[in-house]
């Protein structure tokens, strides 16, 4: 039998007391119940320690929200669920940003209730009979309000623990470096370095000198030694995002540190030996890759000992009501600017929108809601998307008086028909650069430039990972 948990009920309502009373998952632990929030802190400060707290949000005593956040604050590792009535959507969307593992909306059933309280007392199980979690930085915290995402935090606790690489699969913008951060802040190598290198970010001879470092002489300007990103993350984890734009001469020798934890740096005869966890994330088709023979297979093999697919915006929904407000505190407390709450109707919109950009799509649009404070233009930006046909900046070659010549004529149709074809490429690519400079065949440096030059992030939304 496993042993008791110590659970903390903070409620005065009859039927979820009923609930907790009959509840078969609950009979073998130690249930303490309280009317209200104030006595609910005395016991903690009195020695009380629980591991899991059933709260109801709407306590008319004491704000339940505000007794979750001194919950966490006095017991952070608690696993909380929040009861509410189907009235307080603001409520619920608060003490989910706050740490609720779950809330149950009223009225609910049985089988609802049940479901919720297992699988809470699951993950208590998995912390007892596993090493010490250690607490996640703020803002690297999964949302976890769906299902979907409910399911992948729980197997990140469970994959954190044993030191294997993992590779995070998912669009662009999905949150793969969240998930990344989340499972290092839960290892056993939490205390040490978590270092992002971007594997589409640089050309494959100014990578291969990033990841591995080089001797003083290895090539005209090394004028001293430097230690790679490898190096950097000794006793910690790297996160090769973007692997699957790595070119495959440097898949080889990254093959080559998963089987011998050991490599060379550029100019160098020995042998550098490292002990870092390899997380790697991409949006590529990876099976398509290794068809088309872009991707190792054996490397694919060495990576996938465990793979989270992050679920795209448009598929977890209703974590965008609690998204969007947790960006606006973010932005509002970094720019020391009044931060406010978004009214349901917006976010009403924001749940029938697609977010072909996800996470940073949402981050972006919660950036410019936060700057020009009016609700009413931003649902009409979601009810009618920029389109690509929108892309030129709004530049006209017409002078005051309607006429122009026919240089100027000619020179902006060319620049309206290729900044729609380039809207088009990055839209299509999710906002992957490397990919979009291919579809259209022209250099990354050049999209570069023609992205700046027609200024385009300023009106599409970027949605890297």
């Amino acid at each position: 039998m496993p042993p008791s948990i110590n659970i903390l009920v903070v409620a005065n309502e009859r039927e979820l007391i009923q609930h907790i009373n009959t509840a078969s998952e609950l009979r073998q632990h130690a249930i303490t119940i309280l009317r209200d929030g104030k006595g609910a802190l005395e016991r903690i400060r009195a020695g009380l320690n629980p591991e899991m707290a059933l709260v109801d949000i709407g306590l008319p005593q004491w704000d339940g929200v505000g007794l979750l956040y001194e919950l966490k604050r006095l017991q952070p590792q608690i696993r909380i669920i929040g009861v509410s009535d189907n009235t307080n959507a603001r409520k619920v969307m608060e003490a989910m940003r706050l740490g609720a593992l779950d809330c149950i909306v009223r009225p609910y059933s049985t089988a609802e209730f049940q479901a919720v309280v297992g699988r809470c007392l699951e993950l208590i199980e998995i912390d007892k009979n596993s090493i010490p979690l250690k607490g996640t930085r703020e803002g690297y915290l999964p949302v976890a309000r769906s299902a979907t995402m409910r399911k992948i935090c729980a197997h990140c606790e469970s994959a954190a623990r044993l030191d294997v690489p993992i590779l995070i699969l998912g669009e662009s913008g999905t949150g793969k470096e969240v998930i990344a951060r989340f499972i290092h802040d839960l290892s056993s190598r939490a205390q040490g370095p978590f270092v992002k290198v971007n594997c589409a970010a640089m050309p494959a001879d100014l990578l291969e000198s990033e990841l591995f470092g080089y001797n003083q002489g290895a090539f005209t300007g090394a004028m001293q030694s430097k230690p790679g990103k490898f190096e950097l993350a000794n006793h910690g984890t790297i996160l090769l995002d973007e692997i699957g734009e790595m070119p495959t001469n440097l898949q080889a020798k990254l093959l080559h540190v998963l089987q011998d934890r050991e490599f060379s740096r550029l100019g160098g005869v020995t042998a550098v030996e490292v002990d870092a966890r390899i997380l790697a994330a991409t949006n590529v088709d990876i099976q398509q890759a290794i068809v088309r023979r872009q991707f190792r297979q054996d490397l694919y093999y060495r990576l996938n000992a465990f793979v989270i697919r992050m679920p795209a915006l448009r598929e977890r929904k209703e974590e965008i009501g609690l998204l969007l407000e947790h960006f606006i505190s973010k932005y509002s407390k970094k720019w020391s600017v009044e931060g406010f709450e978004p009214g349901l109707k917006l976010i009403k919109e924001c749940e029938k929108y697609d977010w072909p950009g996800n996470i940073r799509e949402l981050e972006n649009f919660a950036k410019r809601l936060l700057i020009l404070r009016d609700e009413d233009s931003a649902i009409r930006e979601l009810i009618s998307p920029i389109s690509p046909r929108n892309l030129t900046n709004g530049r006209r070659p017409i002078a005051e008086d309607g006429i122009s010549s026919l240089r100027a004529v000619t020179r902006s149709a060319v620049s309206g028909a290729e900044s729609a074809a380039i809207g088009r490429a990055l839209l299509h690519t999710k906002w992957n650069r490397r990919r979009a400079a291919k579809l259209l065949e022209i250099s990354y440096k050049a999209l570069l430039y023609k992205i700046k030059q027609y200024e385009l992030e300023e009106h599409l939304t970027a949605t890297g990972d």
